[in-house]
């Protein structure tokens, strides 16, 4: 198995070269493909596809959508109608954090997506890890997949919702379940506390080479083998581990902790960028902290600069036209369906030759460290209901993560000011954390259990301290805004560090 998989890397390999060296072409060929498949779609024939013949041509005729454009078809998709965004058979929705109006997003992904996108990408991360170690001997031993939230829906007979690590896990082909662990019984698994535990006690009696997962759950689990087993670090329990393979959030904070339960010079650490939507970009250089921008997964990028948002008719980039150190809002046209879609993320160009990227940020204010993906319409909804429920009233708040460490799990702090101070706050904060939970089932999948994530850490602020933080900063005005949500801590800990009132 070892000796076939190194072989077909190979032929992959040159495909990558190919689409490094010819970047437009293979977008073009991408477009083509996704326009002529679903012009008989309900969608196709809205917006005539058969007509369309330039990535122009597209961008003037099709409008920029989001979630809330989109819904209506998918929920028509998820009661059983077909051909409408996509000419094969949906079956399969990945569930994700939910928009202002709802608790989760339902992303349509047909089995075009499935095959040669996400799979695609799985198979690109070990073609990487092959070249850039030859002498690999992954497939001698087993692979550890530590999957999200796994709880499948049945929508109806033919077809379910579920995070997209479960339908990943539920459509794995033979070749690579043989090599997979846990048992597929308990990867699926809904309860997490249960779940880690089942996981430790299995895989820790396999030779597990390779891991798969998001950092924040993948620590939890290694910590939980090292106290089973009483080692003092992971290569004690799997001696020919090589290769941590990741994603869904930064991996810079957890970093020195692996490096510390892991302690191996050879260790290859992978990081690949990919969402519900589709598989975007994989690190194809051995500790760099930029990654390769996948051309040929049945995904068109348009790029948007950020002082477009918000326009009527905002201008677009495609991939050839994109400029190094810029920030840019992605667009995306998938074979699942979605058409010059705005997933939220903002991307960074570190080279162009070929195009490699790093993840910026979100369109916009968010935490994502743990793969909770809070935004502020969530938190908005949180003030609001621990107000109603305490007599509070708040000025001002903004909330960042606290990153996990060798001996305290993660979380959020968050710093207020109110106006009216609440009655209870230690009810203000469990009505905080309560709401966001109902609202967002990616943060409540990461707070069941305490496990990933802790209650939130609240710090009551004197009246005026936000002022003067902006004050001292020079962001006093009606056009200036307290950042609400933030993916790092600079704000936070200035504002929590002694202010002039």
């Amino acid at each position: 198995m070892n000796a076939l998989v190194s072989f077909l890397t190979k032929k992959r390999l040159q495909q990558i070269d190919l689409f490094r060296e010819n970047p437009r072409m293979a977008q073009l060929e991408v477009f083509h493909y996704l326009v002529q498949a679903a012009q008989y779609t309900e969608w196709g024939r809205k917006y005539d596809y058969s007509h369309i013949t330039h990535p122009d041509e597209f961008r003037a005729r099709v409008p920029l959508q989001d979630y809330e454009d989109v819904k209506p078809f998918i929920q028509r998709l998820r009661k059983g109608e077909q051909n409408l965004l996509w000419p094969t058979d949906v079956r399969w929705f990945a569930k994700s954090s939910g928009t202002t109006g709802d608790r989760s997003k339902f992303i349509p992904v047909s089995r075009e997506a499935l095959e040669d996108c996400h799979y695609k990408g799985g198979k690109d991360l070990i073609a990487l890890h092959y070249q850039q170690f030859p002498e690999s001997k992954l497939y001698q031993g087993m692979s550890l997949v530590v999957g999200g939230s796994s709880n499948i829906e049945q929508l109806r007979a033919d077809a379910y919702s579920g995070d997209l690590s479960a339908i990943i896990i539920r459509n794995l082909p033979m070749w690579v379940e043989v090599r997979r662990t846990p048992v597929i019984e308990t990867a699926l698994m809904e309860n997490w506390e249960e779940k880690i535990e089942r996981m430790a006690l299995e895989t820790m009696r396999e030779d597990v080479r390779a891991i798969a997962g998001v950092p924040s759950w993948t620590l939890v689990l290694l910590k939980r083998i090292l106290e089973i087993s009483g080692k003092k670090n992971i290569l004690e329990v799997w001696p020919n581990l090589e290769l941590f393979m990741h994603g869904g959030v930064s991996f810079r904070p957890y970093r020195a902790q692996f490096e510390a339960l892991i302690p191996s010079p050879t260790m290859n650490y992978l990081e690949s960028y990919n969402a519900s939507e589709g598989s975007f970009a994989i690190q194809d250089r051995h500790g760099a902290d930029d990654m390769l921008l996948m051309l040929d997964y049945g995904i068109f990028y348009e790029f948007m600069p950020l002082e477009e948002l918000g326009k009527e008719k905002p201008r677009t980039l495609l991939v050839h036209e994109v400029e190094k150190d810029v920030p840019y809002a992605i667009i995306i046209s998938t074979n699942g369906g979605l058409w010059r879609y705005m997933p939220g993320d903002t991307v960074r160009f570190t080279s162009v030759r070929p195009y490699r990227i790093q993840v910026s940020g979100r369109t916009r204010s968010f935490i994502n460290a743990f793969g909770e993906e809070l935004i502020v319409e969530n938190a908005d909804r949180g003030i609001e209901a621990a107000c109603a429920a305490t007599g509070a009233v708040v000025s001002e708040y903004t909330a960042a993560p606290v990153y996990m460490d060798e001996t305290a799990r993660g979380g959020h702090e968050w710093a207020i000011e109110f106006s009216t101070a609440p009655n209870d706050i230690a009810r203000f904060v469990l009505t905080l954390d309560d709401t966001m939970r109902s609202v967002n089932s990616d943060y409540d999948a990461k707070r069941r259990g305490d496990m990933a994530l802790r209650p939130p850490l609240v710090h009551v602020l004197q009246p005026g301290t936000f002022y003067a933080w902006m004050k001292q900063r020079g962001k006093l005005g009606g056009q200036n805004k307290v950042p609400r949500l933030s993916n790092e801590r600079t704000i936070i800990e200035s504002l929590l560090a002694p202010v002039t009132v």
